[in-house]
């Protein structure tokens, strides 16, 4: 395996004693989290015998996945051998006469600090850092109270405000930390083919994290690439192949239904409801919505119907009427990643006779102040059905940026 001049310092930077504390960040598909992985088991490998170890992730399952899977098998190629206790989230690894034991953690939210709690390591490697909450990146760095212990962390980019950037990174010299930043210039696995189809996937705020790899600001339009009179084409002609429908219910705030239909590849937004209480002067009663929905679906078989997971009567009454219903996935953030996406590679068209969800495109702004990306909390009940239908196709793909955004993240 070739690795690069940025990979190769990741590789010998515990060689250096002035460090105790290593931070890659940038471009997704950078090279920074494998190589990072190779360091940390070499370092340990080499420096201790019979010690503890922290793996880290948002989730066990996205650990195994975006660094064990293929981590594991190029340690054993090396001579390493590794044995993994699943149901204790353990892993053996013995190299060069000496075995040390290495912990998995999933930092999904506060809570998840109590499960590191109490543990003694000899270091800590924590992939995706900026994903995890503060109380749990503390906590396991805390742990680490054995001589010699370091501390290994890498990211993508979120916004300016967040507190690794503030903390860590802007602070990097005077926690004697080495902070590397990569592009995908630094991974020599990549293809030009490759890195023009990330630079392609991505506008914005999106392409300046994750293909950039800056630590900028989410502002202006969320959905700032969208053009009407180029990307709201009349409804297609001809037999779709599945019919959904996806729900954003407002009794007080106005709801928002949108009915898509598949042909190929492509989910159509064919027709849409949305009604405005405030508006008309009345609010509708979950059978009320119910008749609408029905109205909306035409006598068409609807595959299912994926709805606000919060309207929890809604649904009772939706399944007493027969649909199959889906409690949305209502990561906003990750959401609209995921949605934009779609968007961009046209898996998802938005008709022009939908001229409420046309309109709050138009409209859909991020929010200008907080350390975490949100969208302002007006004109999005149509693009919050939109984001629930997004995730559900991403959920199901088996491939593709999409994809990826939803395994990670759930």
């Amino acid at each position: 395996m070739c690795f690069s001049p940025k990979q190769r310092q990741v590789l010998r930077w515990w060689l250096n004693k002035d460090w105790e504390t290593i931070i890659c960040d940038g471009a997704i598909r950078c090279g920074k989290t494998f190589s990072m992985g190779v360091s940390f088991f070499l370092w340990a490998q080499n420096q201790f015998d019979g010690c503890q170890f922290g793996l880290c992730g948002k989730t066990i399952s996205s650990l195994r996945r975006n660094l064990l899977t293929e981590l594991l098998a190029y340690l054993r190629g090396i001579g390493m051998t590794v044995r993994e206790k699943r149901s204790e989230n353990l892993l053996i690894v013995q190299f060069g006469g000496h075995e040390n034991r290495f912990l998995l953690f999933g930092g999904k939210d506060e809570s998840s600090a109590a499960l590191i709690q109490g543990s003694t390591l000899a270091g800590v490697l924590l992939d995706e850092a900026a994903l995890m909450p503060r109380s749990f990146v503390e906590q396991a760095c805390a742990r680490c109270s054995v001589p010699g212990s370091r501390l290994w962390l890498n990211c993508n980019p979120e916004g300016p405000q967040h507190w690794l950037y503030r903390e860590w990174i802007l602070k990097a010299r005077e926690r004697r930390t080495l902070y590397l930043h990569f592009t995908m210039e630094d991974n020599p696995a990549l293809s030009r083919q490759i890195k023009a189809r990330y630079r392609n996937a991505y506008t914005g705020v999106f392409y300046r994290r994750f293909v950039l790899g800056e630590w900028t600001a989410a502002q202006g339009l969320v959905y700032d690439f969208f053009d009407r009179a180029r990307d709201a084409p009349e409804p297609p002609e001809g037999p779709f192949e599945e019919w959904r429908i996806s729900v954003d219910y407002g009794t007080a705030n106005p709801a928002s239904f949108g009915l898509w239909g598949k042909q190929g590849t492509t989910w159509y937004r064919t027709e849409e409801y949305y009604y405005d209480s405030r508006k008309a002067g009345r609010q509708k009663t979950d059978a009320e919505y119910a008749d609408d929905l029905q109205v909306l679906a035409g006598g068409r078989s609807i595959r299912k119907v994926i709805v606000d997971p919060s309207a929890a009567s809604f649904i009772e009454v939706l399944r007493r009427a027969g649909f199959e219903v889906v409690r949305a996935n209502n990561d906003v953030a990750d959401g609209i990643r995921v949605t934009a996406d779609l968007l961009r590679q046209r898996r998802l068209v938005l008709c022009q006779n939908c001229e409420d969800c046309l309109r709050e495109m138009e409209l859909y702004c991020w929010e200008e102040r907080g350390d975490r990306d949100a969208p302002r909390k007006e004109h999005d009940h149509a693009m919050d059905e939109m984001r629930y239908f997004a995730m559900d196709v991403a959920g199901e793909s088996g491939g593709g940026f999409a994809a990826t955004w939803v395994e990670r993240r759930t």
